[in-house]
């Protein structure tokens, strides 16, 4: 049999990034979420506020540490597995992933440590600029690593020379076509997705009578931010999507399941893709509403994949799914959104018990349609690394042999599959607990006041308290 290592490299990345993704995904929201919490303490000083801060900073602090893990494996892999490409992006992405590391990663890591353990040992301000530290270390990761990403989508800024490529304008090539969009999309949909975790822990925690006041703020500051950003996400994919008709139309009739140039367009609601024949198989058409939708006018063309050659074509049904199912996620969490305000204008919403299970169950949805986006954008990219300049079968290390990609495949399989149930069973715990372990938990500063002066007790003594009947003054 024989062993493409092509095909496996490509497959081990997949697997890699897949399980990474999902912690990014989580902690750049989290984090934000926590510097807000930490901000309403730090402004008016309840500590309700320094509990519930806390309890996600735990959290977040697994969060993180498995991130780090997980994300360690994926410069290793530029080495052994994509030599070639590494060789040719080198000066073009190498300091955009430096900057990464020392303006995001340490930023994070260091302030981290007082946002995790300095809750006792530094003053109320402190503390929450180490919130904020973290947070802009979050998003500043997210802006160089989309940065870097977007380059290989859409490259601009650069020269070639001997088969590598070199920066020519580093404006042009941090803030190359495609990256305000991405960066806004990926972003957000991020935040989307930490918030239906807050929602369906919220629900969870309030169902089982588990800290019922922290469970009550946690989907309501829930519900205020995705009223707003789920809505934002749909204008920012279509945003999205017409930038990725300028500069990827090959994705964008991936996307559509277009193989044959139409004008007018119709939208493609099912349809089975069959690359072999070319052809959109079984297909649900709603006439005029691709052109609507992909080009604004209603008679507007959109080019199918047999304008280019069959060689240049991505494959067609993991990014025709991929698509559908973010879309259909998207529109399940808006529907769910729309119903918690009708709910919760009629003050119902904590009385309604199918609603609050229904917050449990769709709080994992929002990590399916990050992967199901990611799908669609990284193997709508193909068969290029690098879109238009440097095919996929050129970037992998030429020594390399299928049986040696298999085998580290098989041990980042086996590694990653007890790391990430581990985790995240380790979290589950914490949400069972509940803010048990936070009720007591006084800011040390306010602890102190909330005591007032010590005085000196009576010496001698001490008449003993009056009796009362039992289950009256016990």
């Amino acid at each position: 049999m024989h062993l493409d290592p092509v095909f496996l490299s490509r497959l081990q990345w997949a697997w890699v990034i897949a399980w990474h993704i999902l912690l990014p995904a989580f902690t750049v929201g989290l984090a934000s979420f926590i510097a807000v919490l930490e901000g309403l303490h730090f402004f008016t000083g309840r500590e309700i506020w320094f509990r519930i801060a806390g309890f996600w900073t735990r959290i977040f602090a697994v969060s993180f540490g498995m991130g780090v893990v997980s994300g360690i494996i994926m410069p290793f892999q530029f080495g052994t597995n994509w030599a070639r490409f590494s060789d040719a992006t080198a000066n073009v992405l190498s300091p955009m992933l430096a900057y990464e590391d020392l303006m995001a990663f340490f930023l994070e890591a260091s302030f981290l440590g007082v946002l995790l353990f300095g809750r006792s040992l530094v003053p109320r301000w402190a503390h929450f600029f180490a919130a904020l530290m973290v947070a802009t270390g979050t998003l500043m990761s997210s802006f160089w690593i989309l940065a870097a990403n977007s380059w290989m989508q859409t490259p601009a800024g650069y020269s070639m020379q001997d088969g590598r490529f070199f920066p020519a304008d580093w404006l042009a090539i941090i803030f190359n076509p495609s990256f305000p969009y991405r960066l806004a999309h990926t972003v957000t949909a991020f935040y989307i997705t930490t918030g239906f975790v807050v929602l369906g822990v919220g629900a969870y925690l309030f169902r089982t009578a588990r800290s019922t006041e922290e469970a009550r703020l946690m989907v309501r500051m829930a519900l205020n931010l995705l009223i707003v950003l789920v809505p934002l996400q749909i204008v920012l994919g279509d945003m999205h999507g017409l930038n990725t008709r300028t500069w990827q139309p090959t994705k964008l009739a991936a996307i559509e399941g277009d193989y044959n140039s139409e004008k007018p367009d119709g939208l493609a609601l099912f349809g089975i893709p069959d690359d072999a024949a070319a052809r959109l198989r079984y297909a649900v058409r709603i006439p005029h509403l691709g052109s609507l939708i992909l080009t604004h006018t209603w008679d507007g063309e959109v080019r199918g994949l047999k304008h280019w050659p069959r060689e240049d074509r991505p494959p067609v049904w993991p990014v025709f799914f991929g698509f559908r199912i973010m879309v259909g996620i998207g529109l399940l969490m808006l529907a769910t959104v729309v119903t918690g305000w009708v709910l919760r204008l009629r003050n119902e919403l904590f009385f309604t018990g199918w609603y609050l299970r229904l917050c449990q169950w769709i709080a994992p949805l929002g990590f399916i349609a990050v992967i199901a986006g990611w799908t669609t954008t990284e193997v709508g990219r193909q068969p290029w690394t690098v879109f238009g300049l440097l095919r996929t079968t050129d970037s992998v290390s030429p020594s390399l042999t299928g049986g040696n990609v298999l085998g580290s495949l098989l041990l980042y399989m086996a590694v990653y599959l007890l790391m990430f149930p581990t985790g995240i069973a380790f979290m589950w715990g914490m949400v069972r607990g509940g803010l048990q372990g936070d009720a007591q938990q006084r800011h040390p500063v306010e602890g102190l006041q909330a005591q007032g002066p010590v005085t000196a007790q009576p010496q001698g003594p001490v008449a003993a308290p009056p009796q009362t009947a039992p289950g009256v003054g016990s």
